[in-house]
């Protein structure tokens, strides 16, 4: 049986890592440090779960159920193909990767465009070339190993690190204090926070590619596949944990000496402003690109393979060139657009995606039972449909009113209690069919 090699392992992890790192995960850590300031660390634990832990569950349970497609059959046939294509839309072209294209651009580049050049303008130059550099290392998915892992993440952790040891040099100062949401409820506020990062959503696209990553390194066995997928997604989350602390941390000193921002960002300019002088805008600029690349890169593929197995008429090269362009497209809208549409899907979409895969690790005691499977995301469904209509001001009534006494709701998570008696009620009618199962068998024999 072949087993990776320490060195293809490692290449990996790191690519893994540097599909899920993109913009949002840079921003939205020193923000979640800087509006939690003493309170941090209780927060940012939290915020490991929805951040780190779900999206490293939801790879490797893709590559269990071999593919999402497989894995959301087990609930119902109908619900697999709207909420796969519902999860590659939101994550691929119409949302995750326009703002990964958008996000770089407003941070850092608008801010210092001269009055002269128009910033439509400018702002369609820029999404032009980084969507032809994302789609030129698209093209060739089996080589992302090489690219991603050798040269693009290595490069990206190097930069964060040049800012932490800046930090450590230059200090900001004492943490600030918690504000918001984060003065009595920090744990609850972390763990929402986590679904900015859309990661869970990704991870359930990412899963193929890593397994196609590895069959591409001559293992053909199921199993291997899976244990390598699990020791690559170990890799990357210990690497994901590091740089949210660093990352929360330097915004919670940041909080303490400059005081509230409007977004993650402008944190973290803040902070290489102060470190680096003129040069940590460079510095920035940067890391933020190349942690863009690297997500609409992974975005782009696994999209573009899915797509592809949907119809013979159009292959996969030909999807990575109409999901870069129409991207680039949507990347122009601006990214405040952008951001305003992204909140109440991820509302709909995390707690299905999330319930998902609690499903899928628990799959040894339901056994792929549609039952608990259709009723768990049934009752997740409802809860977190009708949480994101009412965010957009769309109330349904009775059902609205009856959603609002739910435990947590108003945090929320009024999704949660409805997930477990979901599960336990398919269990129990799991349990009741098997026996009155067992029991004519056994009349018959008799």
């Amino acid at each position: 049986m072949k087993n990776l090699s320490k060195k293809d392992l490692l290449l990996i992890g790191l690519m893994l890592f540097s599909l899920f790192f993109g913009a949002g995960n840079l921003i939205f850590p020193p923000f979640l440090g800087q509006a939690a300031g003493v309170k941090v660390w209780t927060a940012i634990l939290s915020f490991f779960i929805t951040a780190v832990g779900f999206p490293i569950l939801g790879v490797v349970a893709v590559a269990k159920s071999g593919g999402l497609q497989n894995l959301a059959k087990r609930a119902n046939p109908v619900f697999a193909g709207i909420f796969t294509v519902l999860i590659y839309l939101s994550i691929g072209p119409c949302l995750g990767i326009p703002r990964a294209g958008s996000l770089p651009f407003e941070m850092v580049v608008a801010p210092y465009l001269p009055q002269s050049i128009p910033t439509t303008l400018a702002l369609l130059i820029f999404t032009f070339v980084f969507f032809m550099v994302a789609y030129w290392l698209s093209l060739s998915p089996t080589k992302l190993v090489n690219r991603m892992g050798k040269v693009l993440t290595p490069t990206l952790l190097l930069l964060i690190l040049v800012m932490f040891i800046g930090a450590l040099i230059k200090p900001l100062g004492n943490y600030g204090v918690a504000t918001g949401e984060y003065v009595k409820s920090p744990f609850v506020k972390g763990f929402l926070e986590g679904y900015l990062t859309m990661d869970t959503i990704a991870a359930l696209n990412f899963g193929i590619v890593i397994a196609l990553s590895i069959k591409s390194k001559g293992i053909k066995d199921e199993k291997v596949v899976v244990s390598t997928t699990i020791k690559a997604g170990m890799i990357a989350g210990t690497l994901m944990i590091i740089i949210y602390s660093i990352l929360a941390h330097l915004g919670a000193t940041s909080g303490g000496r400059f005081g509230g921002t409007q977004n993650g960002a402008q944190t973290l300019t803040n902070v290489t402003t102060y470190i680096f002088g003129k040069p940590g805008a460079v510095l920035l600029a940067v890391i933020f690109t190349l942690a863009c690349l690297t997500t609409s890169v992974g975005l782009i593929t696994s999209c573009s393979q899915y797509f592809s197995t949907l119809t013979n008429k159009l292959s996969y090269k030909n999807w990575a060139r109409i999901l870069s362009l129409s991207s680039m497209v949507l990347a122009n809208m601006g990214l405040t657009k952008i951001l305003a549409i992204s909140v109440p899907v991820l509302n709909t979409i995390y707690p299905i995606s999330i319930m998902l895969i609690v499903l899928s690790m628990l799959d040894k005691f339901f056994k792929q039972s549609s039952m608990v499977y259709g009723l768990t995301i049934l009752f997740t469904g409802i809860v977190s449909i009708v949480d994101s209509l009412q965010q957009v001001g769309i109330e349904l009534g009775f059902v609205t009113s009856l959603c609002d006494g739910l435990p947590f709701y108003a945090k929320g998570l009024g999704w949660v209690v409805p997930a477990i008696f979901g599960m336990v009620i398919g269990v129990v009618i799991k349990i009741i069919k098997e026996k009155l199962i067992y029991n004519k068998t056994l009349e018959n024999s008799i």
